[in-house]
């Protein structure tokens, strides 16, 4: 199989898990975008046989992490595709349950997590990679993935139940 018809099998996954870490879709795609070039540009670097869906989110990750550091320098992300912009939620139909507005909580939490426990819990939760995936694709020890996803979902349980920050929750089994 041609290496573009490889890296285009994960753009769904890759997608997905930018518009997660971005939460604007215009700077994800452009992510995703920057990950496919690297990943093209630098195919010789991946060694045949190990998994191409985690080196392309190590790459995604450290692409990430890169513009991240940059983001203050950084001017607002404004489309200029259509003089009369029309932003999704204009478009959107309004449901007659509460399932998108849990969506909308659980984005608005998780975007208030720190940088690296969101990434974790992404890739463990949405992306369902395992523990030692996680800890190839961020370079970190399997403990560290362990310690930032637990405290992660701590943080997701509070920040959806209104608890104050810092209030540890009980969890009843």
């Amino acid at each position: 199989m041609d290496i573009r018809e490889q890296l285009y099998e994960h753009v769904p996954r890759l997608r997905r898990y930018a518009r997660a870490l971005v939460s604007n879709r215009d700077l994800a795609d452009d992510l995703v975008q920057d990950t496919l070039e690297r990943g093209l540009s630098r195919y010789r670097q991946f060694t045949p046989g190990t998994d191409l869906r985690a080196w392309l989110f190590t790459i995604m990750h450290s692409l990430f992490v890169t513009q991240t550091r940059k983001v203050s320098a950084r001017a607002e992300h404004v489309s200029t595709d259509d003089e009369h912009f029309v932003h999704d939620a204009d478009l959107a139909v309004p449901a007659g349950q509460t399932h998108p507005l849990e969506i909308r909580d659980l984005d608005y939490a998780l975007q208030r997590l720190p940088a690296e426990q969101r990434a974790v819990v992404l890739l463990v939760g949405l992306e369902e990679m395992s523990y030692a995936e996680v800890a190839s694709a961020l370079d970190v020890p399997v403990g560290t993935v362990m310690s930032r996803l637990s405290r992660g979902r701590e943080r997701l349980r509070a920040l959806m139940s209104g608890a104050p920050q810092g209030t540890k929750l009980r969890v009843v089994r």
